[in-house]
C-alpha cells in the first residue's frame, strides 16, 4: 500500500471514530456539555500520556511554545464545548458538517495570524462554504430551537479552525503531536473541573459508559488523523475527512431516526463541493 493510500485509510478511520464519538455524546443524554467535555478529555489525557512514554518523548513545554500551546488549548476547548452543545441540540449530520468548517476557518486565521497569502480562489471557497452553512443554520427559522444551536455549532468550527492554526505554529516549533494532545486535554480538564466540583450532575452507569466510549473514540480519531498526516500531506487527503458526514448521517438515521431536511442537504452539498474545489485547486497548484 502506498503512503498516500495509508493516509486515506487512516483519515477515513479517523472520520468514523469522530462520528462514533458524536453518537456516544448524544447517547450520554441531558448532561451538561462541560461535563461531557471533561470526561472526553480525561480519557484522552491517559492515551496521550501513554503515547509519549512509549516514544520516550520528554513531557515538558519546549522553549517559546507555551503561548501557542495555551491559545491552541483555549480555542480547542471552546470548539469542543460548542460542538458538544450542537450535538445535543441538532442532528448528528448537521453538527458534524458545521464542525467540518474548521479547515476554512484555519485558512482565514492562517492569513490573519501567520500572514500566509490566500489565493482569491481559496477565499471564494471560504465564502461559498459559509453560505452553505447558512442553509444548515437557517437564520430566522425557529431561532432558539434550531438557529441558535446551529450558530453555536458554527462557533465550534471557528474555535477548532483557530486551534488548528496554532497546531500548525507548534509544528514549526517542533512540538510533537502527542504532547499537543496531552497539553490540550489536560488544560480542558482543568478548565472544566471547577464546574464539576460545584455543579456536578449525577449520571447513570450507562451515561458514564457512553462518556468513556466518547473519550475512547475521540482518542482514536485524534491519533489516526495525526498518523494520517504523517503519511501524506493535507492537500492530498484532507477531502476524505468529510466522510464523517456520511457516517454521521447513517448513524443518526439508524440509531436516532434522524433525517436531515432538504435545506441541510443543500448546505452539505455546498460545503463539500467547496472543499472538493479547494482540494482540486491545491492538487493543480502542486502539479
Amino acid at each position: 500500500m502506498s503512503q498516500k493510500n495509508k493516509g486515506i485509510l487512516l483519515i477515513i478511520c479517523s472520520a468514523f471514530c469522530f462520528a462514533l464519538m458524536n453518537m456516544m455524546v448524544r447517547f450520554a443524554g441531558d448532561l451538561p456539555s462541560i461535563e461531557k467535555s471533561f470526561f472526553r478529555n480525561f480519557v484522552a489525557v491517559f492515551f496521550a500520556f501513554i503515547a509519549l512514554k512509549r516514544s520516550h518523548t520528554p513531557i515538558r513545554v519546549p522553549k517559546g511554545a507555551l503561548k501557542p500551546l495555551l491559545l491552541r488549548s483555549i480555542f480547542g476547548t471552546m470548539g469542543i464545548l460548542c460542538n458538544y452543545y450542537a450535538i445535543d441540540h441538532l442532528m448528528l449530520a448537521d453538527a458534524s458538517i458545521l464542525n467540518k468548517l474548521s479547515p476554512f476557518f484555519a485558512i482565514l486565521f492562517s492569513f490573519i495570524l501567520l500572514k500566509e497569502k490566500v489565493h482569491p480562489f481559496a477565499a471564494g471557497c471560504v465564502i461559498t462554504a459559509f453560505i452553505g452553512s447558512l442553509f444548515i443554520i437557517k437564520p430566522g427559522m425557529g431561532m432558539f430551537t434550531t438557529s441558535l444551536p446551529a450558530f453555536i455549532g458554527l462557533l465550534g468550527g471557528l474555535g477548532a479552525g483557530i486551534a488548528y492554526t496554532y497546531v500548525r505554529i507548534l509544528g514549526t516549533h517542533g512540538v510533537k503531536g502527542p504532547f499537543i494532545v496531552l497539553f490540550f486535554s489536560a488544560f480542558s480538564c482543568l478548565v472544566t473541573l471547577p464546574y464539576l466540583i460545584f455543579d456536578f450532575h449525577p449520571m447513570s452507569f450507562a451515561q458514564f459508559g457512553c462518556l468513556l466510549l466518547a473519550g475512547l473514540f475521540a482518542s482514536g480519531g485524534q491519533f489516526t488523523i495525526t498518523a494520517a498526516y504523517t503519511y501524506a500531506p493535507a492537500r492530498d487527503i484532507s477531502i476524505y475527512d468529510y466522510s464523517q458526514i456520511i457516517f454521521s448521517t447513517m448513524l443518526g438515521f439508524v440509531f436516532l431516526g434522524q433525517i436531515p431536511d432538504y435545506l441541510s442537504f443543500i448546505g452539505y452539498g455546498i460545503i463539500i463541493l467547496s472543499s472538493l474545489s479547494m482540494f482540486l485547486f491545491q492538487q493543480k497548484q502542486k502539479d
